[in-house]
């Protein structure tokens, strides 16, 4: 019951870090769950935590290192497979004998193989890591592309390396030559190994889809055990486990294989599942990690014979090693790399060195550095307990932290995102979200909605024209300010015919007067909801708090007044038809009065006359449609069902540009430009139709 208490409680925080991540855009979610991790650690109902060193390697690190070789891009590998092999390895081996001898020589109470064991764990870089910044930083495909492809290599280096010094560390021996010979088995056996079980596995699989065996759920859980069986197979072969998993991950191809509805509907659901199952694993290692520091720091910390200033010098000059030594070699592989023209060697310039610091910051430590310390046996062969164990993961822990933040703080100062063309940037990403939801919105059509559908779909397909027109040659940001002014404008109209329809119904109640009143507030409410949305600054949080007691107090204003009106009979019974055709007037006469607004505004100088005349050829469009529509009879239902489909538009738009954040196609910050697009078109009147 504990460990099922634990794997509930660290899946809510994983959960929770996911809301949290999109509150605090600026802060990488990594360091969002370590935090959640050490708060967790210090709630009551949460069980102790120990793991099995041996299950955490196939539990996590196998399916992890599966999924990073399988989704690699194998062409960008390819081409910087030189100097991603050379970061993977040649620093790999590097910063194991940097931080092993420099942390012995500073610390001597670490004994050199518990120290080159912490560095070996220290080689292998995070690349989820760095996906899971902030995305404010730009990177080039090149960058990207050798940090990935560092990522995936090191892993196997780095693991490699970590095991022989923890085998000298328990044994208190190291034969070189006896290691070597092991080395080379165990790291090109677990490669060819990979290979042979890889070139299996796609035969099996294309035989399987063949002869029609598979199925959505035999393919996803067949994809999900074979990382664990990939790994165990290895480890009884006494090759590496790592290596395989590697190799294996690169050339299983299957999911590439086959056509027709059913083999793509398969392929969205395995990536789904993996893509869910990636977030998790991750995520529960970095909640492992907070909830684990606390004990190693506390054990540490309350050591007499430690001081706890040491323990953070210690962190602050492995970082430094780490940190240090990554930046000179890659600076030196940019000097010695070659020009694909010349051919000659090129000089460090100031963009180049601007280089070096972006592959320096963009390759954290994280999930593999923490899996691996988390291996180390509590004792050695002789029964004692291992040297330092908790100290070398409080320093390991600290180390992750501190290039997690200088990946999470610096690389965007480092690596800004460029201003570049904005407009333009923001016009397609705008585009694409409105193909997208076009594309969702057909396939829901059937026989019942076809018409509404096709009607909403006709509004989207004249938005992205008139998207594809003004490309490049209005900044979205100054055209959606003219947008919100508009919105103002309407709110204005709206409440003096509110006012003026109270003062009238106070003195000569009419249903007239009723009805006026109920279709304005409708109107205002639906545009003060739109205002609240995009009124993004701190300063309005009070201003939009205030504004939803506003509209409740409406509603409930306007309920009351109606069931007054039924019981005493005092005006005759509203129906929605009416209400309908008084709504569709007032929203024309509101276009009128935002039109003659627009033809004032275009003779002054606070908005430029190229965003009036777009805006003006909207609401000019919006008036023309809503005049040629029958205001009631049987257009009522028609009219509901257009509203409801409106409504699921706007739900897909924001869930389109949630999964284009996700997927890294967009930055939080265009993210939040168009949700507030978003937020206006839904008064706007382009979405009245």
């Amino acid at each position: 019951m504990p460990v099922f208490t634990l794997i509930l409680c660290i899946v809510g925080a994983v959960v929770l870090s996911a809301f949290l991540s999109r509150f605090i855009p600026k802060v990488s979610t990594p360091l969002v769950q370590i935090v959640l991790g050490i708060v967790a650690s210090q709630m009551p109902f949460f069980p102790d935590t120990e793991l099995d060193p041996e299950l955490f390697m196939v539990l996590f690190i196998a399916p992890l290192l599966y999924l990073e070789a399988h989704n690699i891009d194998k062409n960008a590998l390819l081409k910087s497979l030189k100097l991603s092999l050379s970061l993977a390895v040649g620093l790999a081996v590097a910063t194991m004998v940097g931080v092993g001898f420099t942390l012995h020589a500073v610390w001597p109470m670490v004994p050199l193989a518990a120290a080159l064991a912490l560095g070996a764990a220290l080689g292998p870089t995070d690349a989820v890591a760095v996906s899971s910044l902030s995305h404010e930083a730009a990177l080039s495909q090149r960058q990207v592309g050798v940090l990935k492809g560092e990522s995936l290599f090191n892993d196997a280096s780095g693991i490699v390396g970590f095991q022989f010094a923890i085998a000298a560390a328990l044994t208190g021996t190291f034969e070189v030559g006896d290691a070597i010979l092991e080395f080379v088995i165990s790291f090109f056996g677990g490669a060819i190994l990979g290979v042979a079980l890889g070139l299996l596995i796609n035969w099996v699989f294309e035989r399987v889809r063949a002869f029609g065996w598979e199925t959505t759920t035999t393919r996803v859980l067949m994809e999900l055990f074979l990382p664990f069986l990939l790994y165990l197979v290895a480890e009884a072969a006494h090759v590496s486990g790592i290596l395989c998993v590697v190799a294996a991950g690169l050339l299983v191809r299957f999911d590439r294989t086959g056509i027709g509805p059913n083999v793509a509907r398969t392929n969205i659901v395995a990536s789904s599942v993996w893509h869910v199952l990636e977030f998790s694993l991750n995520g529960a290692v970095f909640i492992l990690l907070g909830m684990l520091l606390p004990d190693a720091m506390s054990a540490s910390w309350d050591d007499a014979e430690i001081s706890n200033v040491t323990l953070i010098s210690i962190i602050l000059v492995v970082a430094c090693v780490v940190v240090g030594l990554r930046f000179l070699w890659v600076a030196g592989m940019l000097r010695l790399a070659r020009a694909e023209d010349t051919r000659a060697r090129r000089r460090m310039t100031k963009e180049r060195w601007r280089s070096a610091a972006v592959m320096t910051f963009g390759g954290p430590k994280g999930t593999i550095t923490l899996s691996l310390m988390f291996t180390i046996p509590y004792t050695l062969t002789n029964g004692e307990w291992f040297p330092m164990r908790d100290e070398l993961i409080f320093i390991a822990g600290g180390v992750i932290i501190v290039t997690l933040l200088l990946a999470n703080f610096l690389l965007p100062v480092v690596a800004p995102k460029r201003g570049g063309d904005d407009s333009r940037e923001m016009m397609e990403a705008s585009i694409e979200v409105l193909r997208r939801t076009v594309e969702e919105l057909a396939e829901r059509a059937d026989d019942s909605n076809r018409r509404a559908i096709l009607t909403v779909i006709d509004s989207y397909t004249k938005r992205i024209t008139r998207l594809k027109h003004r490309l490049g040659g209005i900044d979205p940001a100054g055209y959606v300010d003219l947008q919100i002014t508009a919105l103002e404008w309407e709110k204005d109209y709206v409440k003096e015919r509110l006012a003026e329809a109270k003062i009238a119904q106070k003195h000569e109640p009419t249903a007239d007067g009723e009805l006026t009143i109920e279709v304005c507030e409708r109107m205002l409410d639906q545009i003060m909801t739109t205002l609240r949305h995009t009124k993004t600054d701190r300063d309005h949080a009070m201003w939009r708090l205030r504004g939803r007691l506003r509209s409740m107090h409406r509603r409930t204003v306007l309920l009351m007044s109606r069931v007054n009106n039924m019981v005493r009979r005092s005006t005759p019974m509203i129906s929605e038809d009416e209400i309908y055709a008084h709504l569709h007037a007032m929203q024309i006469n509101a276009i009128d009065h935002v039109i003659d607004k627009l033809y004032e505004e275009m003779g002054r100088d606070e908005y430029d006359t190229e965003y009036c005349s777009a805006l003006l050829l909207d609401y000019r469009l919006a008036e023309s449609t809503l005049k040629s529509r029958p205001n009631v009879g049987s257009a009522t239902a028609l009219a509901a069902q257009i509203d409801e489909v409106k409504r699921d538009s706007f739900a897909i738009e924001l869930r389109v540009i949630q999964d284009m954040v996700e997927a890294d196609e967009i930055t939080r910050a265009q993210a939040r430009q168009l949700r507030k697009n978003v937020y206006v078109m839904s008064v706007d009147a382009d979405a009245n139709f």
